[in-house]
Order: C-alpha cells, then structure tokens, then sequence
C-alpha cells in the first residue's frame, strides 16, 4: 500500500506523522508541498476528502492570514490564498486512496490506513 503525505519537515507533527508511516511499513509518497505547492484543484480535492471547508484547513495563526485579511474572504479565495501562500495550509495531510487525515493529532491518520 502506498500512503501520500503533505509534509513539511520543519514541523514536528509532520515529522512524527512521516515516521508513524514508515514505522507501519508502508510506501510513502513525500510531497514537500511547500516546495512544490498544490494546485487549486488539489487542494479542492483534499477539501473533499476531508470534507472540509477551506477555512478549516487553514492555519489562522500565521502572519501571512492577518496581513492578506483572510477571515474577510470564503471559498475560492481562500483557495487561491492556500495555492499562493502553501505555509497557511494545514499540516501534514496523508491521502490513501479516496481517505485523507490531517495528522493532528498524528495518530489520527491511523483510522485511514
């Protein structure tokens, strides 16, 4: 089975989710996605899978958020602002299959394996 995983190796849940996989055995597919950012239409697709909103996937704490007065937009435009700014996303997402978890607490991706 092979598991993909939004990782963001600065972040220590995203280090202790990457490791929860390895240690199951599985293949893992590292996307570093602030490297290589989702499209709109990836993100919309994890938004499904997750079935969330896109405010919800967001990290509301950054500066980045206030200063491009995100709490003022809905929808697409938060969307855009995920595509053009990566680091407001949310993280780690593991994906398996049609399931995705955002792996906090990491041991929440377990339910999808």
């Amino acid at each position: 089975m092979s598991v993909t995983i939004w990782h963001n190796p600065r972040c220590s849940k995203s280090r202790q989710t990457l490791a929860l996989l390895e240690d199951s055995g599985l293949e893992v597919n590292v996307r570093l996605y602030l490297e290589h950012p989702p499209t709109a239409d990836e993100i919309k697709h994890a938004l499904k899978l997750l079935d969330m909103e896109p405010r919800h996937l967001m990290r509301k704490g950054e500066a980045e958020y206030k200063e491009q007065q995100l709490d003022e937009k809905e929808g697409d435009a938060l969307v855009a602002a995920m595509v053009a700014t990566p680091k407001l996303i949310e993280r780690p997402i593991v994906f398996n299959g049609h399931k995705a978890r955002i792996g906090r607490p990491p041991e929440g991706v377990l339910e999808i394996l």
